[in-house]
């Protein structure tokens, strides 16, 4: 889910986030009062971004649990070729059309799924990074998620993984490269190994 450039009144979310960096920086997307949704925090991302390097030209990213599109749309801000959205929520895909709308964000594209079945499925090109953020009250999800997601990056590729706790273990193949903690979130970079 993702963002917050705006502080929340207590006990409640933001009204909006502000996208960091790149093409889109400093544009607004609306943050939906939805059960599990919980932005992104501006630090959180800034620091994600500047470890993945400020241009993610010709890189294909899937955003599995898109909530406000904060981070996909970043990714995009910042050259992504191609970032796949996927969203159960309809309120939230009809928010994160109309912003990819108003962005003029060509390169988004957003599917109405759920994200571990649809990244189960498998049947998809190599992702040069996977976004997983899923609700931090289901532990369960993220597990499965992560799972699905490891089968999905190209090699060197990377898996960005926001949780309330930090992670106990890397998937098979990959490496824990990056992680930090935020107030309440845990953040973490795994990447792939070139022959994983």
């Amino acid at each position: 889910m993702n963002a917050a450039a705006r502080r929340a009144p207590p006990g409640g979310l933001p009204q909006q986030v502000r996208i960091v960096g790149g093409r889109f920086k400093r544009s607004t997307l609306p943050v939906l009062d939805r059960p599990g949704l919980r932005p992104t925090p501006q630090r959180v991302r800034e620091t994600l971004f500047n470890w993945l390097g400020q241009d993610l030209g010709g890189w294909t990213c899937l955003d599995a649990f898109a909530g406000t599109g904060a981070l996909g749309f970043e990714a995009a801000s910042r050259g992504a070729a191609s970032v796949l959205m996927l969203e159960h929520d309809p309120a939230l895909v009809a928010a994160l059309r109309a912003a990819r709308v108003r962005l003029k964000a060509e390169a988004v594209a957003i599917e109405r799924a759920d994200a571990v079945a649809w990244m189960r499925a498998g049947a998809h090109a190599p992702f040069t990074l996977v976004l997983l953020d899923p609700p931090f009250d289901a532990p369960q999800v993220l597990a499965a998620a992560l799972e699905a997601a490891a089968h999905l990056v190209a090699p060197d590729g990377f898996i960005y993984v926001e949780a309330g706790t930090p992670l106990a273990v890397a998937p098979a193949g990959f490496a824990l490269w990056r992680h930090d903690r935020a107030g309440a979130v845990s953040f973490h970079l795994l990447r792939r190994n070139s022959n994983g």
